[in-house]
């Protein structure tokens, strides 16, 4: 063997000596990267992603999914309270819908057990959709292109059920990997030093014993004010506020939230159920008082800020356009009535 050759190994032997350290390393790690295939039926997803901008799904075709998951605001609503039909304010800010197919239950208060549970109560709910099942399984299956769709996927065509699992299928697809992800994965430079210093004052200050897991968060449930009653001291303690409580009916359960995930969490403000933190500054300084109990210098808050900001999506996902739809008959007539009153 000669010497190039010897070289040549030794730097091979440096480099997987190297990279199987790296992998030891973050096999140790309490995150976990995203999962680099997800394995969905792509048919699947184009027609969730349709119906996911689709308004018929509402009972009085004003709003869609879309309308409270915003695309430019990480897939969350960028106002304090969700709207819903006919104006209809909801108890919560509704969270981000991506990466949502990897949490353990759906809802701030953990009722839904899966996406498709969540799909289905949403559609129903008189403060969201206010629709019957019945009425938009009619008028998907009156859209040619939709109902030759469902046809083409699901022997039985347009049903309730199948809606709903495009729709969820959909909401799996919605995974934004991050430079976080290649740092995971044994990509060093993927993040910055100040930004490294930050994951490790993530973890030694506590944050990872609730944000961990493939989702830094959805994995767990949690008392918000574990070291501080939040709510006394915000003025407010409305059914909303009980959160797992409002589900089980245990005291145990009292303020007791599913953990959000923090993917995405730069752009998804206002934070919390409530949308009571206007920044990310402000919202990890409501996690050091009462979830903490602890202080931290301004450097290490400052720190943990650019950190969160490397679980940004490096690409995020972007909206399907809405399938232009006709007008309801009866607005059809109000129309040709107010011409015609115009015209005399």
């Amino acid at each position: 063997m000669t010497f190039r050759q010897l070289a040549a190994l030794a730097v091979g032997i440096a480099l997987g000596v190297c990279a199987g350290a790296a992998a030891a390393a973050n096999a140790d790690e309490p995150l976990r990267p995203l999962p680099e295939r997800l394995g969905l039926d792509h048919r699947k997803v184009e027609l969730g992603s349709l119906l996911f901008v689709d308004k018929r799904l509402s009972a009085d075709g004003t709003i869609a999914c879309s309308s409270c998951h915003d695309f430019a605001n990480g897939g969350a609503d960028p106002r304090p309270r969700s709207i819903g039909i006919h104006g209809a304010a909801s108890a919560v800010n509704a969270p981000s819908v991506f990466n949502s197919g990897l949490n353990f239950r759906e809802l701030w208060n953990g009722s839904a057990p899966s996406l498709e549970a969540f799909v289905t109560g949403v559609v129903q709910n008189p403060k969201v959709f206010g629709s019957k099942w019945s009425d938009v399984v009619l008028k998907i299956s009156r859209d040619p292109d939709l109902d030759a769709r469902f046809a083409a996927l699901y022997g039985d065509g347009v049903t309730r059920d199948n809606i709903v699992d495009a729709l969820a299928t959909y909401a799996r697809s919605l995974v934004t990997p991050s430079r976080f992800d290649r740092y995971l994965r044994g990509d060093t430079r993927a993040i910055t030093a100040e930004e490294a210093q930050g994951y490790e004052r993530f973890k030694s200050y506590g944050c990872i014993a609730c944000h961990q897991g493939v989702n830094v968060g959805g994995n767990m449930y949690q008392k918000f004010g574990v070291m501080g009653d939040y709510f006394r001291d915000h003025g407010h303690d409305t059914p909303a506020d009980q959160g797992r409580y409002a589900v089980t009916g245990r005291d145990s359960d009292r303020h007791v939230f599913k953990v959000p995930s923090l993917r995405n969490v730069a752009l998804t403000a206002p934070y919390f159920h409530d949308g009571s933190a206007p920044t990310l500054e402000a919202a990890v300084g409501v996690m050091f008082r009462y979830q903490l109990g602890r202080t931290a210098p301004p450097a290490d808050r400052a720190l943990i800020v650019q950190f969160l900001k490397t679980l940004t999506g490096e690409r995020q996902p972007e909206l399907a356009k809405a399938v232009p739809q006709a007008p309801a008959p009866s607005a059809v007539a109000s129309a040709a009535e107010a011409a015609g009153r115009s015209a005399q």
